[in-house]
């Protein structure tokens, strides 16, 4: 079952930046787009693990800052000729507030 979670207000996510939530299971980071659309991806670059919430943002995909590969926020892909993809996570601005889609399991109390 999943629902949705309040996380972080939007105004502290810096704009075509990011902030980490954490989980039971893992780490999400939540980026916010200069139209304040935001996303939500796992915190973890599929080809070395490398910290996302760490990349620089550019439209709707992320630079990871290990090894330069790019990752589409909206389906977790690496783009290019790169290869894989990472958890994403519905996510979704009302009143201010950032809320995420998370099975009851992984939000931490």
């Amino acid at each position: 079952m999943s629902e949705w979670i309040e996380v972080v207000e939007l105004t502290q996510i810096p704009v075509l930046g990011s902030r980490v939530i954490k989980t039971q299971e893992m780490d999400i980071a939540v980026f916010r787009g200069s139209d304040d659309q935001v996303y939500a991806i796992r915190d973890a670059c599929p080809h070395k693990n490398g910290p996302l919430s760490q990349g620089i943002m550019h439209g709707s995909s992320v630079t990871c800052p290990l090894h330069n590969w790019k990752i589409d926020l909206n389906s977790g892909e690496a783009l290019g000729p790169d290869e894989g993809c990472a958890n994403v996570f519905p996510a979704k601005v009302e009143g201010g507030r950032v809320y995420l889609q998370l099975k009851l399991a992984e939000a931490v109390a």
